[in-house]
């Protein structure tokens, strides 16, 4: 893939310290390419649900994210992305020290786009991919991603 911005990852990183909610996670833009991004996250008691795995919501918001700001390093500097749908599979339950969720763009659109995505899960100094899925976001043209629109 090709980038329309040749700034995308310092625009993909800005506009990734603006989401809270990630901060609020604790997670961390570990890499961004061309039609890629992985976030990461460590496992935090306060995140898992009742059996001690991390929660569904938590594996699935980082991927989420991850497919976004994949698709939003290929889309014009003057826009911005809102994901549209996206389908998951819980293939393990989701147990490690640390969890990485990888966005890839599959098909980039002018307006849509699709995304693969996926949560390793580490645990022993080994990866299982423990979330699977699929989503599709839509570019908003002429909609910086800068914060100022409330």
């Amino acid at each position: 893939f090709t980038p329309q911005d040749p700034d995308f990852e310092a625009r993909v990183r800005a506009s990734f310290v603006r989401q809270q909610f990630m901060g609020t996670l604790g997670a961390r833009l570990l890499r961004v390419e061309p039609g890629l991004c992985e976030i990461e996250l460590d496992y935090r008691a306060d995140l898992t649900q009742q059996h001690g795995y991390l929660h569904a919501a938590v594996s699935t918001a980082i991927a989420d994210s991850a497919g976004g700001y994949a698709a939003y390093s290929l889309m014009p500097a003057a826009s911005s992305v809102l994901a549209v749908e996206f389908k998951i599979n819980l293939l393990e339950p989701a147990r490690g020290e640390r969890f990485v969720g990888r966005g890839r763009v599959l098909r980039a659109g002018k307006r849509l786009s699709v995304c693969t995505l996926e949560v390793e899960a580490w645990h022993e100094g080994r990866a299982t991919v423990c979330l699977s899925g699929l989503q599709t976001v839509m570019c908003l043209p002429n909609q910086p991603d800068d914060g100022a629109r409330k």
